[in-house]
């Protein structure tokens, strides 16, 4: 396996010798070859790193009820619109997209990951997490798109498929 992280253009030849393609599955991700199932782990994050970047970008955009961009959000508006941007699809509520996405837990969170406020089984606030506890999102009424950090624990974190 080693070889085949220091010289990427051998997979083909190495398939062929092994007999056929099942007998050594491997992904290119970034450049990179992993296994399958960490291929769509890395796949996942690079999408996240960079709606994160995206939403980043939106810095000071204002709320509005409703928005999804590309210069005024409300808070799923602003996730809609930065996944969006990197090829992947997301429903308009927040809540939807809880449902939509792999949740995952606070310990195995990282940048990229949505991260969905909830009231009992409610979910009511969706933003992006940025890394050190804080997230970009579009908080309310007369505000606008901005860093924050988390300010409850009541909060689900989520992964885009």
């Amino acid at each position: 396996m080693t070889a085949l992280h220091r010289a990427p253009s051998r997979v083909p030849s190495l398939l062929t010798r092994a007999g056929t393609a099942s007998a050594l599955t491997l992904a290119a991700v970034g450049g990179t070859l992993v296994a399958p199932g960490l291929a769509s782990e890395a796949e996942a994050a690079t999408h996240g790193t960079k709606a994160l970047n995206i939403a980043a970008s939106k810095k000071g955009s204002p709320y509005r009820y409703g928005a999804s961009g590309p210069h005024r959000f409300d808070c799923s508006g602003l996730t809609l619109y930065s996944f969006k941007r990197v090829g992947k699809k997301l429903p308009r509520t927040a809540a939807q997209q809880y449902n939509k996405t792999r949740h995952v837990s606070a310990a195995n969170r990282t940048r990229g990951d949505l991260v969905f406020f909830h009231s009992g089984r409610n979910v009511y606030h969706v933003g992006i997490y940025a890394g050190k506890n804080k997230i970009w999102h579009a908080p309310k009424r007369n505000t606008v798109v901005r860093l924050e950090k988390i300010w409850t624990r009541s909060v689900w974190y989520g992964r885009v498929r």
